[in-house]
């Protein structure tokens, strides 16, 4: 099994370096406009901090940092599930679920290999790479191992939150799949504008409603205060992960009762009557 990850991994990261780099012009075209895009996605937050010397309670370097993770923790969905777990409602809607359920493979293992582009954004992965590297070094960070256990562990709660929340409004496609097609995609949007903002001076409702009804405050805000130690105790750091895999197994439970409802009455794609042909 995982052997056959790593080929099909493999197969797709080919496809997506020959995309980009099929020829010199679309090369640099690309990579120029996905530097554009990743400067000015966090071009606010950034102008702000630097001119106020920071958004209290957060020091200029720590929003940063916490620019600079919510970078990178975008990134990794972009990289894993881009395709079809952040769009997952697209493919169901549109009815191209039945292109996963006739291959020989299991549905998850195509969710996540499908589509696999480790070359895709990468100009957004180097940028945040930096900004972490370097505020960290102004701030003197100390990255023991144990430091990055738990940063490698809330990078991936992060992440794997995003694609958990996207397969959760997914969900919806399943039984209004021509008003949800492009559900996933909105409320991915919703978490990424959010991502940046230290979210500290907000009241106590809107926070919990922003780690809870919508998590994005734990794309990075929440993991960057267990990091930096803003958020003193060593469960904080526990919290964006244990959140994720509550996200991940309602996602999971919800596509189960999808698929079950799909089993039952299909896709209209391919009917007379659909509203796609």
């Amino acid at each position: 099994m995982a052997a056959r990850l790593l080929r099909l991994w493999a197969l797709y990261a080919y496809l997506d370096g020959m995309w980009i780099a099929r020829d010199f012009r679309s090369f640099i075209f690309y990579y120029l406009a996905d530097a554009v895009t990743a400067v000015a996605s966090v071009a606010g937050v950034l102008l702000l901090a630097q001119r106020f010397d920071g958004i209290p309670p957060w020091t200029r370097d720590q929003v940063l940092f916490l620019l600079g993770f919510g970078m990178v923790a975008r990134f990794v969905p972009d990289m894993m599930g881009n395709y079809n777990v952040l769009h997952i409602s697209r493919r169901i809607g549109r009815g191209q679920l039945d292109h996963i359920l006739v291959q020989p493979q299991p549905v998850w293992m195509a969710l996540l290999t499908e589509g696999f582009a480790p070359f895709w954004g990468l100009l957004s992965l180097a940028p945040g790479v930096g900004l972490m590297v370097w505020a960290g070094q102004r701030m003197g960070l100390e990255a023991t191992p144990s430091w990055l256990l738990a940063f490698a562990l809330n990078l991936a709660g992060a992440s794997a939150a995003l694609m958990a929340y996207a397969a959760l409004w997914g969900f919806a496609a399943f039984f209004q799949p021509r008003a949800a097609e492009e559900i996933s995609g909105s409320a991915v949007d919703l978490l990424t504008d959010l991502k940046g903002f230290p979210l500290d001076a907000l009241g106590p409702g809107l926070r919990t409603a922003l780690l809870t009804v919508i998590p994005a405050g734990l794309m990075a805000w929440y993991p960057c205060r267990a990091l930096l130690g803003l958020d003193h105790g060593i469960a904080a750091l526990w919290v964006t992960p244990a959140a994720a895999v509550a996200l991940c197994c309602a996602a999971c439970l919800m596509f189960r009762m999808g698929m079950r409802r799909y089993a039952q009455v299909g896709s209209s794609r391919y009917t007379s009557f659909g509203h796609r042909r």
